[in-house]
């Protein structure tokens, strides 16, 4: 079995079928992530990056606004337009260290040519980790920090404690520790381990739109505070405030829409594709359904003091991506019969207390963040099916089919010593192994131990066979699992460089199977 350069050439056919087995179900460890979610996200990260054109747009209006608010009255504008230069210098800045990052992945993921706008291998799972969490340039920790320090600058400059605390939620970067974790888990960590190159560009992009977001609502109030004792309502225009522009499908869109500045004695009226909005505080929330990039408009209306109304268009979009789960079996791409299978699922953005999973063909436990499956039938599939409560409402959010096989045969072992004390298992010929560690064995053990599988089995019977000088066959019968005393006396009579084999070997599973497994040859020094 295991030893040697003629291993393979000694294992029998069947044998080299599991090994090549094992192979193959390891490489399908990569299709785990479907090319429908991938897709998805490249839609997402399509979406979101003409969202910030617009927000970038809308922030360069802003600005020029007050620049020219600067040029009729520097006396009156200057402080504040001396803050919007030094806003609008930084946020282009981290906009444009993200957009470095975006490229380094992809080129990570494709190559030196690869472009963030058109990866081709936007399933790579390394792309991300290698780029951000490389411990070298610690380029993760470096835009963590970068965003902390953004953050508390920028709100620095919103004086209304509703705003600042929404800017402050939204360029939050404070990660929540799971229960079953062991120590904390960085913000660098949850964004970009193990995360598909396509997802973690996408997630940048969202970065980038919170950035621009957070722009707009400091330069509004900028604004604001040139204006503040004065009553220009010429100078009045709507903005749309969401939450955030990803929504997963049946979560909660929710946006505050309002003017840069506002008289709160006369509220204004809101409308939203031709319906008023029924709200007094702007609040406008619906239930999100179709996936992709969606647009709305709409116009506030405020009274001026001649008795007519001012009418100010607004429009906005906002991103649906569709639910996902991520189920990933921690050992193989199958599911084994008669032992624990232990599966890793999660749902990103979804906490696990909210996360549950059921399984056919089967039983599937859960001990805090880990679940464990006990396929049932051998030959019949075992679907794992997941869920999520968003918003208060249980919503399915994935599943994944998994085929069910028999545990494949153990390998016949001695446990002996080594020659530091050690316990091994010998595995037979070609190795060799002494007369005084053949002496000290108890008996014969079986195991499936290849790091893929580690499964032990019990050893019912067995035979040896030992040759005597004329060549004949003296099979001896074991007493169970251990050594019977006429196998340990003609272990006693063998010279050293002899051979015996053990054959007839008899083992029960885990999975309640007794079957016959491979013989072995033992070789003294």
């Amino acid at each position: 079995m295991a030893g040697g350069g003629n291993n393979v050439a000694r294992m029998s056919p069947r044998q080299r079928m599991i090994n090549l087995m094992y192979i193959v179900l390891t490489a399908m460890l990569a299709l785990n992530v479907s090319s429908d979610v991938l897709n998805g996200f490249s839609q997402v990260q399509d979406g979101i990056h003409r969202t910030n054109l617009n927000i970038t747009a809308r922030n360069g209006v802003q600005f020029a606004h007050l620049e020219s608010l600067y040029q009729q009255n520097p006396e009156k504008a200057g402080k504040w337009y001396d803050q919007g230069v030094e806003l609008h210098k930084r946020s282009d800045k981290m906009y444009a260290d993200i957009e470095t990052l975006k490229t380094a992945i992809a080129k990570a993921a494709d190559g030196a040519d690869g472009k963030y706008t058109d990866i081709v291998n936007n399933d790579d799972l390394e792309a991300s980790s290698v780029t951000m969490l490389n411990p070298a340039t610690n380029r993760g920790q470096a835009l963590r920090k970068s965003i902390d320090e953004y953050r508390e600058y920028v709100v620095g400059m919103i004086p209304d404690p509703d705003k600042r605390k929404a800017v402050e939620e939204m360029l939050s970067t404070k990660v929540s520790t799971r229960p079953g974790m062991v120590g904390p888990t960085s913000w660098e960590q949850k964004m970009f381990e193990n995360m598909p190159a396509v997802a973690a560009v996408t997630l940048l992009t969202k970065v980038q739109n919170d950035i621009r977001q957070a722009e707009s609502e400091a330069l509004s109030s900028l604004i604001t505070a040139v204006d503040i004792g004065d009553v220009r309502v010429n100078e009045l225009n709507a903005y749309v405030i969401p939450t955030s522009n990803m929504i997963m499908r049946g979560g909660k869109y929710s946006a505050n829409i309002v003017l840069a500045a506002i008289d709160t004695t006369q509220r204004p009226e809101i409308y939203i594709n031709g319906g008023k909005l029924n709200n007094p505080k702007g609040l406008y929330e619906f239930v999100a359904g179709n996936v992709g990039t969606h647009d709305f408009s709409g116009y506030i209306e405020v009274p001026r003091a001649d008795g007519t109304t001012d009418r100010r268009p607004f429009k906005s979009s906002y991103t649906v991506m569709e639910p996902m789960a991520t189920i990933s079996p921690t050992m193989m791409n199958v599911l084994y019969a008669g032992i624990a299978n232990p599966i890793s699922i999660s749902v990103p953005g979804v906490p696990m207390s909210a996360v549950q999973a059921t399984m056919t063909n089967g039983t599937l436990t859960r001990n805090g963040d880990h679940w464990v499956a006990h396929p049932g039938k051998v030959g019949s599939e075992a679907v794992i099916s997941v869920s999520a409560n968003l918003d208060g409402h249980t919503q399915t959010v994935g599943s994944m089919t998994f085929r069910v096989r028999k545990l494949p045969d153990p390998s016949p072992y001695l446990a002996v010593k080594d020659g530091n004390g050690n316990t091994v298992h010998y595995k037979g010929s070609p190795k060799r192994i002494s007369k005084g560690a053949l002496m000290s064995a108890d008996g014969l053990g079986a195991a499936i131990d290849d790091d893929i599988l580690n499964v032990t089995y019990s050893v019912v019977s067995f035979s040896t066979i030992f040759f005597d000088q004329m060549g004949n066959a003296i099979p001896e019968l074991s007493d169970g699992a251990r050594f019977s005393s006429r196998q340990k006396e003609q272990f006693r009579r063998l010279k050293p460089g002899k051979t015996f084999f053990i054959s007839d070997v008899k083992a029960k599973g885990p999975d309640g199977i007794t079957r016959d497994i491979s013989p072995m040859q033992v070789a003294l020094n």
